[in-house]
């Protein structure tokens, strides 16, 4: 699995350019991120765009160029430990999967409340990234979140036809290559980003229930910020998609008991491809697709796919 790098513009998207700007945490940790300001005085909303695991925050810049387009003003930026958030040295960061929902997330809602131009805050979340909300302090100040592929990566729900392939690269060949290096060397292996060793061991090491990946005097506390969260979110998930599954959805949406949750599961067949898998939905080409309607939800609160809803 290599990192899903943009292709050429095809988006047709005005050129908003983007400021680049850091984000300073509660421990001192700076990340590196990029704003983009939608045209006139009085946008839609700020959104903050949370990447998956390993991926780059640029991969969703032409996205966020499109909700620039469209009146939002848009919050992209690294996790720490991760492209422009990256320390001179990673061995030995002593960075965790948990860190960037309860610091990193914690510090992007903390930096678009004092810089953003709007006080109604939606999030897009990838992946981890749809899960990492729910780990920070401040989520109850999140009007609406729209999520794709939203999961932490429990073995157990992975796609059927692909579990043992997963099973072997991500909770056996990670963790061995990670006590080798110190860090998990992605970028080498062509599987997507470097990792700090604390994220990876959280991935490969992960169970059915999150909180256990927190010491016992703080799991009762991180339920409860999960719980706290009231914004509605619609939760997409991909029929191909073999990391967020439904049921790895779903296992991210019990979390969020607060909230109201819709999940829909569509088809390539619904943008007339063949595949969509876990990354391509922010690739630039799903512009006029699936873009648009994800418009919908974030712009008036419409889920623009009815037909597709998951029973509860």
């Amino acid at each position: 699995m290599r990192d899903p790098s943009p292709t050429p513009d095809s988006a047709g998207t005005p050129p908003i350019e983007a400021q680049a700007v850091e984000i300073v945490c509660g421990d001192g940790v700076r990340l590196g991120g990029h704003l983009w300001r939608a045209e006139g005085d009085a946008p839609l909303g700020v959104v903050i765009v949370n990447p998956a695991t390993g991926v780059l925050a640029r991969y969703y810049h032409r996205f966020a160029r499109f909700l620039a387009a469209n009146g939002f003003d848009v919050l992209t930026y690294d996790y720490r430990g991760v492209g422009l958030s990256r320390p001179a040295r990673l061995r030995g960061s002593g960075y965790r999967w948990r860190h960037w929902g309860e610091r990193d997330m914690e510090a992007a809602i903390g930096f678009v409340a004092e810089r953003g131009r709007s006080d109604r805050l939606l999030v897009v979340g990838h992946s981890i990234g749809g899960f990492l909300p729910g780990l920070a302090a401040s989520a109850p100040r999140i009007a609406r979140m729209l999520t794709v592929g939203a999961q932490y990566a429990w073995w157990g729900d992975y796609a059927a036809r692909r579990r043992l392939a997963l099973l072997l690269r991500w909770h056996m060949a990670m963790p061995a290559l990670t006590f080798a290096c110190g860090y998990f060397p992605g970028r080498r292996l062509g599987w997507l980003e470097d990792l700090p060793a604390g994220v990876a061991y959280e991935w490969s090491f992960r169970g059915p229930r999150f909180e256990r990946s927190h010491p016992p005097a703080e799991r009762a506390d991180a339920l409860a910020r999960m719980a706290s969260v009231t914004a509605p979110i619609l939760a997409v998930s991909v029929s191909d998609d073999e990391f967020g599954t439904p049921a790895a959805v779903r296992r991210t949406l019990d979390c969020y008991a607060g909230a109201e949750r819709t999940a829909v599961l569509l088809e390539p067949a619904d943008y007339g491809r063949d595949a969509i898998g876990h990354f391509s939905l922010f690739h630039d080409s799903h512009a006029p697709g699936f873009w648009r309607d994800a418009l919908l939800w974030l712009r008036d609160g419409r889920n623009p796919w009815p037909e597709r809803v998951l029973p509860s």
